[in-house]
């Protein structure tokens, strides 16, 4: 597939995983979610970040500038366990997907246990995406 032919906002997202077997308050899920939707463009600030100025410049391939500039599409998911959401987790990395794992710091909840709860795929071509999550249940 051609990465630099133009994409329509239809043909691009990101998915959100969240583990369902930890029992997180209702909350806990949503920012853990929320974590892992914003992870991708909050390192790219980052590494892209001048400490002497304060000023980043992100340049964005074009399937991601699609998605940010048109739909921020996102589809939430869910898995049964922490040995699942790793695995997605490398499948889509070995795909060259973006994807962002989440580890809670276990301060609120998991009894100060750092714990793998939720990641993001995407923003990339629905079709590659779901080349890796398709099987996953919705949220």
């Amino acid at each position: 597939m051609d990465d630099t032919a133009p994409v329509a906002p239809e043909d691009v997202k990101q998915v959100i995983v969240i583990r369902r077997d930890l029992g997180m308050r209702r909350g806990k899920e949503i920012a853990q979610g929320a974590h892992a939707s914003s992870a991708w463009l909050v390192s790219a600030v980052a590494d892209a970040l001048d400490p002497a100025t304060g000023r980043a410049t992100v340049t964005l391939d074009p399937v991601a500038a699609a998605w940010v500039t048109t739909s921020w599409r996102k589809v939430a998911l869910q898995v049964r366990g922490e040995a699942e959401l790793l695995a997605l987790h490398d499948e889509a990395q070995a795909r060259g997907l973006r994807s962002h794992l989440i580890r809670d710091s276990g301060r609120t909840e998991f009894g100060g246990v750092p714990t793998y709860t939720a990641l993001a795929i995407g923003p990339d071509r629905t079709t590659r995406i779901d080349e890796v999550t398709g099987q996953l249940a919705l949220y």
